[in-house]
């Protein structure tokens, strides 16, 4: 698929509207959450997973609890 999409401005940012195909290519809707990876020529739009949020929560609530440790390891 190769769409020209339109940037339009969205409050103090810019978006683009996202055409019923290409969100259905992602498995994704209105709401859900994409990732963005940047790559040298562009960017890669993936649909959010699940179990990659939950481990990244976890991993937060760790470096929360253990900061001064890894402040030390980080030196």
């Amino acid at each position: 698929m190769n769409t020209p999409l339109k940037i339009t401005k969205v409050g103090n940012s810019a978006g683009v509207i996202l055409p019923k195909e290409l969100l259905a290519h992602l498995n994704a809707g209105v709401g859900e959450t994409l990732s963005v990876v940047l790559k040298p020529g562009g960017i890669e739009l993936l649909a959010a997973d699940p179990d990659f949020e939950a481990q990244m929560e976890a991993a937060r609530e760790v470096m929360a609890r253990r900061k001064r440790a890894l402040r030390e390891l980080a030196k």
